[in-house]
């Protein structure tokens, strides 16, 4: 495995991760209706972010 290939897979892995982090904080803050706008910028953030860097593992994947 090349280190392209092993980069790819450890920023998919991330944005996996970001990606259920963000779901995780949004659904644990929905029965609470007073908690703020903070949690939910968190995790609009962290959804934002996962996605982003698993396009780009996507996009580093393709050109390999």
């Amino acid at each position: 495995m090349d280190t392209r290939a092993r980069r790819s897979d450890t920023v998919r892995a991330f944005g996996t991760l970001s990606l259920m982090a963000g779901f995780a904080v949004s659904l644990l803050n929905m029965p609470s209706g007073g908690a703020g706008l903070r949690p939910q910028i968190l995790a609009a953030f962290l959804i934002l972010t996962g996605i982003g860097l698993r396009i780009e593992a996507a996009i580093v994947e393709r050109n390999s």
